[in-house]
Protein backbone atom coordinates (compact mmCIF):
# COMPACT_ATOMS: atom_id res chain seq x y z
CA UNK A 1 0.00 0.00 0.00
CA UNK A 2 1.15 3.27 -0.93
CA UNK A 3 0.81 6.11 1.96
CA UNK A 4 0.70 9.95 0.69
CA UNK A 5 1.76 12.69 3.17
CA UNK A 6 0.65 16.34 2.28
CA UNK A 7 2.38 19.38 3.18
CA UNK A 8 6.08 17.18 4.10
CA UNK A 9 9.19 20.15 4.70
CA UNK A 10 12.48 19.35 3.16
CA UNK A 11 14.10 18.80 6.37
CA UNK A 12 11.23 16.50 7.89
CA UNK A 13 11.08 13.88 4.86
CA UNK A 14 14.19 11.85 6.05
CA UNK A 15 12.60 11.87 9.84
CA UNK A 16 9.03 10.58 8.62
CA UNK A 17 10.15 8.01 6.37
CA UNK A 18 12.80 6.51 9.25
CA UNK A 19 9.61 6.86 11.78
CA UNK A 20 7.69 4.99 8.93
CA UNK A 21 10.57 2.06 8.59
CA UNK A 22 10.68 1.57 11.84
CA UNK A 23 7.39 1.46 12.74
CA UNK A 24 5.86 -0.35 9.56
CA UNK A 25 9.31 -2.41 8.86
CA UNK A 26 8.22 -0.81 5.04
CA UNK A 27 5.58 -2.55 4.26
CA UNK A 28 4.28 0.20 2.93
CA UNK A 29 5.41 2.97 0.74
CA UNK A 30 5.45 6.29 1.68
CA UNK A 31 5.25 9.40 -0.69
CA UNK A 32 5.90 12.14 0.45
CA UNK A 33 4.42 15.32 -0.99
CA UNK A 34 5.32 19.33 -1.03
CA UNK A 35 2.02 20.14 -1.73
CA UNK A 36 -1.27 20.73 0.56
CA UNK A 37 -3.99 19.05 0.50
CA UNK A 38 -7.08 21.10 -0.53
CA UNK A 39 -9.50 21.33 -2.85
CA UNK A 40 -7.57 21.88 -5.67
CA UNK A 41 -5.02 18.87 -4.94
CA UNK A 42 -7.82 16.65 -3.25
CA UNK A 43 -7.47 14.38 -6.91
CA UNK A 44 -3.66 13.05 -6.23
CA UNK A 45 -5.08 11.70 -3.49
CA UNK A 46 -6.99 8.91 -4.98
CA UNK A 47 -6.31 5.72 -4.34
CA UNK A 48 -4.60 6.12 -1.17
CA UNK A 49 -6.30 4.43 1.78
CA UNK A 50 -3.78 6.44 4.26
CA UNK A 51 -2.98 10.05 3.78
CA UNK A 52 -0.91 12.60 6.22
CA UNK A 53 -1.75 15.78 6.82
CA UNK A 54 -0.15 18.82 8.02
CA UNK A 55 -2.23 22.32 9.96
CA UNK A 56 -2.09 23.79 6.75
CA UNK A 57 -4.17 21.19 4.56
CA UNK A 58 -7.72 22.32 4.13
CA UNK A 59 -10.39 19.03 5.19
CA UNK A 60 -13.14 20.77 5.25
CA UNK A 61 -16.47 18.82 4.33
CA UNK A 62 -16.22 18.89 0.79
CA UNK A 63 -12.28 17.72 0.54
CA UNK A 64 -13.18 14.94 2.99
CA UNK A 65 -16.08 13.74 0.88
CA UNK A 66 -13.75 13.98 -1.99
CA UNK A 67 -11.12 11.61 0.23
CA UNK A 68 -13.77 9.42 0.87
CA UNK A 69 -15.30 9.10 -2.67
CA UNK A 70 -11.45 8.13 -3.69
CA UNK A 71 -11.15 5.40 -1.40
CA UNK A 72 -9.14 7.37 1.37
CA UNK A 73 -10.13 5.73 5.06
CA UNK A 74 -7.54 6.78 7.34
CA UNK A 75 -6.46 11.01 7.99
CA UNK A 76 -3.28 11.20 10.54
CA UNK A 77 -2.48 14.58 11.16
CA UNK A 78 1.22 15.28 11.91
CA UNK A 79 0.15 17.98 14.53
CA UNK A 80 -1.55 18.72 17.91
CA UNK A 81 -3.95 20.94 16.68
CA UNK A 82 -7.52 19.95 14.62
CA UNK A 83 -9.35 22.69 13.26
CA UNK A 84 -8.93 22.70 9.90
CA UNK A 85 -10.49 19.09 9.74
CA UNK A 86 -13.79 18.89 9.63
CA UNK A 87 -14.47 16.50 12.39
CA UNK A 88 -17.97 15.80 12.34
CA UNK A 89 -17.94 15.55 8.42
CA UNK A 90 -15.16 12.88 9.02
CA UNK A 91 -17.51 10.72 11.18
CA UNK A 92 -20.55 10.79 8.77
CA UNK A 93 -18.68 9.31 6.07
CA UNK A 94 -17.02 6.98 8.60
CA UNK A 95 -13.37 8.22 8.36
CA UNK A 96 -10.71 7.63 10.55
CA UNK A 97 -9.05 10.70 11.76
CA UNK A 98 -5.79 10.71 14.62
CA UNK A 99 -3.41 13.43 15.59
CA UNK A 100 -0.38 13.94 17.83
CA UNK A 101 -1.50 14.35 21.35
CA UNK A 102 1.82 15.42 22.16
CA UNK A 103 5.15 16.41 21.68
CA UNK A 104 7.98 18.18 22.89
CA UNK A 105 6.32 21.11 24.67
CA UNK A 106 10.08 23.07 25.00
CA UNK A 107 10.74 23.49 21.17
CA UNK A 108 7.20 26.14 21.48
CA UNK A 109 8.37 27.10 24.58
CA UNK A 110 11.64 28.29 23.89
CA UNK A 111 10.75 29.40 20.60
CA UNK A 112 8.01 31.74 22.64
CA UNK A 113 11.06 32.96 24.70
CA UNK A 114 13.24 33.97 21.59
CA UNK A 115 10.56 36.20 19.81
CA UNK A 116 10.27 37.61 23.10
CA UNK A 117 13.35 38.74 23.71
CA UNK A 118 13.90 39.39 19.95
CA UNK A 119 11.64 42.00 20.10
CA UNK A 120 12.31 43.45 23.32
CA UNK A 121 16.15 44.00 22.52
CA UNK A 122 14.90 44.71 19.12
CA UNK A 123 17.56 41.41 18.22
CA UNK A 124 16.62 41.82 14.21
CA UNK A 125 17.05 45.75 13.56
CA UNK A 126 20.27 45.42 15.50
CA UNK A 127 21.41 42.15 13.67
CA UNK A 128 19.79 44.36 9.80
CA UNK A 129 22.17 47.32 11.03
CA UNK A 130 25.70 45.21 12.15
CA UNK A 131 25.51 43.55 8.69
CA UNK A 132 25.65 46.77 7.06
CA UNK A 133 28.38 48.27 9.37
CA UNK A 134 26.04 50.64 10.97
CA UNK A 135 26.88 50.19 14.81
CA UNK A 136 24.72 52.88 16.44
CA UNK A 137 22.55 51.99 19.49
CA UNK A 138 19.74 54.72 18.63
CA UNK A 139 16.81 53.01 18.62
CA UNK A 140 17.68 49.73 20.31
CA UNK A 141 17.20 50.19 24.04
CA UNK A 142 15.25 47.06 25.84
CA UNK A 143 14.37 46.59 28.56
CA UNK A 144 15.37 44.04 31.83
CA UNK A 145 12.68 41.23 32.32
CA UNK A 146 14.01 40.48 35.39
CA UNK A 147 11.05 41.86 37.86
CA UNK A 148 8.46 42.52 35.27
CA UNK A 149 5.29 40.77 35.04
CA UNK A 150 4.44 37.90 32.64
CA UNK A 151 0.82 36.86 31.98
CA UNK A 152 0.93 33.04 30.57
CA UNK A 153 -2.94 32.53 28.52
CA UNK A 154 -2.86 28.54 29.01
CA UNK A 155 -0.86 26.53 31.46
CA UNK A 156 -0.51 22.74 29.80
CA UNK A 157 2.32 21.70 29.00
CA UNK A 158 3.72 23.93 26.83
CA UNK A 159 2.06 27.23 29.07
CA UNK A 160 3.74 25.44 32.08
CA UNK A 161 7.71 24.88 30.19
CA UNK A 162 7.18 28.76 29.33
CA UNK A 163 6.38 29.57 32.97
CA UNK A 164 9.49 27.82 34.25
CA UNK A 165 11.20 30.00 31.60
CA UNK A 166 10.11 33.03 32.96
CA UNK A 167 10.36 31.75 36.51
CA UNK A 168 14.36 31.75 35.67
CA UNK A 169 14.43 35.36 34.68
CA UNK A 170 12.98 36.18 38.12
CA UNK A 171 9.36 37.63 36.97
CA UNK A 172 6.04 37.75 38.62
CA UNK A 173 3.72 35.19 37.46
CA UNK A 174 0.27 35.78 36.40
CA UNK A 175 -1.72 32.97 34.83
CA UNK A 176 -4.99 32.20 33.39
CA UNK A 177 -6.80 28.66 32.06
CA UNK A 178 -9.83 27.21 33.19
CA UNK A 179 -7.70 24.83 35.77
CA UNK A 180 -4.74 25.88 37.80
CA UNK A 181 -2.33 23.52 37.24
CA UNK A 182 -0.39 22.94 40.56
CA UNK A 183 3.10 22.72 38.83
CA UNK A 184 2.63 26.02 37.64
CA UNK A 185 1.32 27.23 41.49
CA UNK A 186 4.72 25.61 42.67
CA UNK A 187 6.49 28.24 40.67
CA UNK A 188 4.31 31.30 42.50
CA UNK A 189 1.75 31.89 40.24
CA UNK A 190 -1.02 33.34 40.59
CA UNK A 191 -3.90 32.57 38.67
CA UNK A 192 -6.36 35.53 37.94
CA UNK A 193 -9.42 36.66 35.25
CA UNK A 194 -7.94 37.08 32.36
CA UNK A 195 -8.72 41.17 32.42
CA UNK A 196 -6.25 41.49 35.25
CA UNK A 197 -3.99 39.46 33.48
CA UNK A 198 -4.20 41.32 30.54
CA UNK A 199 -3.93 44.98 32.87
CA UNK A 200 -1.19 43.98 34.92
CA UNK A 201 1.37 41.96 32.66
CA UNK A 202 4.58 43.33 30.76
CA UNK A 203 4.44 40.16 29.04
CA UNK A 204 1.66 38.60 27.60
CA UNK A 205 1.99 34.95 26.28
CA UNK A 206 -0.72 32.62 24.34
CA UNK A 207 -0.75 28.92 25.04
CA UNK A 208 -3.73 27.47 24.29
CA UNK A 209 -5.61 25.86 21.79
CA UNK A 210 -8.21 27.12 18.91
CA UNK A 211 -11.66 26.85 19.83
CA UNK A 212 -14.77 28.63 19.66
CA UNK A 213 -14.64 29.98 23.34
CA UNK A 214 -10.90 31.24 22.21
CA UNK A 215 -11.08 32.75 18.98
CA UNK A 216 -10.01 35.88 18.85
CA UNK A 217 -9.26 35.59 22.63
CA UNK A 218 -7.06 38.72 22.07
CA UNK A 219 -9.76 41.49 21.10
CA UNK A 220 -9.92 45.15 21.03
CA UNK A 221 -11.16 44.77 24.46
CA UNK A 222 -8.19 42.83 25.74
CA UNK A 223 -5.55 44.59 23.62
CA UNK A 224 -7.24 48.10 25.67
CA UNK A 225 -6.56 46.58 28.96
CA UNK A 226 -2.75 45.92 28.45
CA UNK A 227 0.07 48.61 29.35
CA UNK A 228 0.93 50.70 26.08
CA UNK A 229 4.71 49.26 26.33
CA UNK A 230 3.52 45.45 26.79
CA UNK A 231 5.20 42.95 25.12
CA UNK A 232 2.28 40.19 23.05
CA UNK A 233 3.59 36.85 22.09
CA UNK A 234 1.40 34.51 20.04
CA UNK A 235 3.11 30.62 19.86
CA UNK A 236 0.11 28.76 19.58
CA UNK A 237 -3.08 29.88 16.72
CA UNK A 238 -3.36 32.73 14.74
CA UNK A 239 -6.93 32.80 15.58
CA UNK A 240 -6.61 33.93 19.22
CA UNK A 241 -5.62 37.44 17.74
CA UNK A 242 -8.27 39.43 16.13
CA UNK A 243 -5.62 41.02 13.42
CA UNK A 244 -7.63 44.22 12.75
CA UNK A 245 -7.68 44.84 16.32
CA UNK A 246 -4.00 44.77 16.32
CA UNK A 247 -3.63 46.86 14.06
CA UNK A 248 -5.42 49.38 15.26
CA UNK A 249 -3.33 48.96 17.97
CA UNK A 250 -0.37 49.33 16.61
CA UNK A 251 -1.12 52.14 14.55
CA UNK A 252 -2.13 54.30 17.96
CA UNK A 253 1.60 53.66 18.93
CA UNK A 254 0.68 50.88 21.31
CA UNK A 255 2.62 48.16 23.39
CA UNK A 256 5.90 47.59 22.55
CA UNK A 257 6.53 44.77 20.73
CA UNK A 258 4.45 41.71 19.05
CA UNK A 259 6.02 38.74 18.18
CA UNK A 260 3.91 36.14 16.06
CA UNK A 261 4.63 32.38 14.97
CA UNK A 262 0.91 32.17 13.91
CA UNK A 263 -1.62 34.20 11.85
CA UNK A 264 -4.97 33.63 11.24
CA UNK A 265 -5.23 34.01 7.54
CA UNK A 266 -1.90 32.04 7.43
CA UNK A 267 -3.14 28.73 5.20
CA UNK A 268 -1.72 28.94 1.62
CA UNK A 269 1.21 31.12 2.83
CA UNK A 270 2.71 29.35 5.86
CA UNK A 271 5.91 26.60 4.26
CA UNK A 272 5.58 28.77 1.08
CA UNK A 273 7.96 30.76 -1.09
CA UNK A 274 6.11 33.84 -1.55
CA UNK A 275 9.17 35.73 -2.37
CA UNK A 276 8.30 36.43 -6.14
CA UNK A 277 4.49 37.43 -5.77
CA UNK A 278 3.02 40.07 -4.74
CA UNK A 279 1.46 39.53 -1.65
CA UNK A 280 -2.75 40.46 -1.72
CA UNK A 281 -3.18 40.04 1.83
CA UNK A 282 -3.25 43.15 2.94
CA UNK A 283 -3.40 42.81 6.82
CA UNK A 284 -0.26 40.77 6.79
CA UNK A 285 1.72 42.87 4.78
CA UNK A 286 0.77 46.12 7.04
CA UNK A 287 1.70 44.54 9.70
CA UNK A 288 4.98 43.71 8.37
CA UNK A 289 5.54 47.39 8.23
CA UNK A 290 5.70 47.50 11.76
CA UNK A 291 9.30 47.74 13.26
CA UNK A 292 8.25 46.42 16.63
CA UNK A 293 6.22 43.08 15.33
CA UNK A 294 8.14 40.17 14.41
CA UNK A 295 6.92 37.35 12.42
CA UNK A 296 7.75 34.12 11.60
CA UNK A 297 6.19 31.25 9.88
CA UNK A 298 4.93 28.90 12.40
CA UNK A 299 7.94 27.25 13.20
CA UNK A 300 7.79 27.19 16.87
CA UNK A 301 7.61 23.70 17.35
CA UNK A 302 10.25 22.65 14.56
CA UNK A 303 13.26 20.95 16.29
CA UNK A 304 14.88 17.82 15.87
CA UNK A 305 13.49 16.75 18.89
CA UNK A 306 9.69 17.60 18.41
CA UNK A 307 9.87 17.16 14.67
CA UNK A 308 10.98 13.10 15.27
CA UNK A 309 8.06 12.71 18.21
CA UNK A 310 5.49 13.99 15.80
CA UNK A 311 6.56 11.36 12.69
CA UNK A 312 7.24 8.35 15.52
CA UNK A 313 3.35 9.16 16.63
CA UNK A 314 1.74 9.72 13.18
CA UNK A 315 3.80 6.50 12.28
CA UNK A 316 2.17 4.49 14.96
CA UNK A 317 -1.37 6.17 15.07
CA UNK A 318 -1.28 4.54 11.32
CA UNK A 319 0.36 1.52 12.58
CA UNK A 320 -2.66 1.09 14.88
CA UNK A 321 -5.14 1.57 12.43
CA UNK A 322 -3.88 -1.10 9.99
CA UNK A 323 -4.04 -3.39 12.72
CA UNK A 324 -7.81 -2.90 14.48
CA UNK A 325 -5.85 -1.03 17.61
CA UNK A 326 -7.47 1.29 19.53
CA UNK A 327 -5.73 4.70 20.42
CA UNK A 328 -5.93 7.49 22.47
CA UNK A 329 -4.43 9.99 19.34
CA UNK A 330 -8.12 9.01 17.13
CA UNK A 331 -10.52 11.71 16.95
CA UNK A 332 -12.72 9.82 15.08
CA UNK A 333 -12.81 6.02 14.39
CA UNK A 334 -15.78 3.50 13.20
CA UNK A 335 -16.56 0.98 15.14
CA UNK A 336 -14.09 -1.88 15.15
CA UNK A 337 -15.09 -4.94 12.96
Amino acid sequence: MEIAAYGVLTDEEPLLRQAFGDALADRHRLRCLRLFLNRDTVPTAAGHEVVLSSVNCTLDAEVLRSLAEGGTRMIAQRATGHNNIDLTAARELGLTVARVSSYSPYSVAEFAWALALAVDRRIVRAAHRTREFDFRLDGLMGRDLHGRTVGVVGTGKIGTAFARIAHGFGMRLLGWDVAENPDCAALGMRYVEREQLFAEADLVSLHVPLLPDTHHLIDAKALDLMKDDAILVNSSRGGLVDTDALLETLRAGRLSGVGLDVYEEEAGVFFLDKSLEVMTDERLARLMTFNNVLITSHQAYFTRDAVSQITGTTADNVRAYLTDRPSDNMLTRPPLG
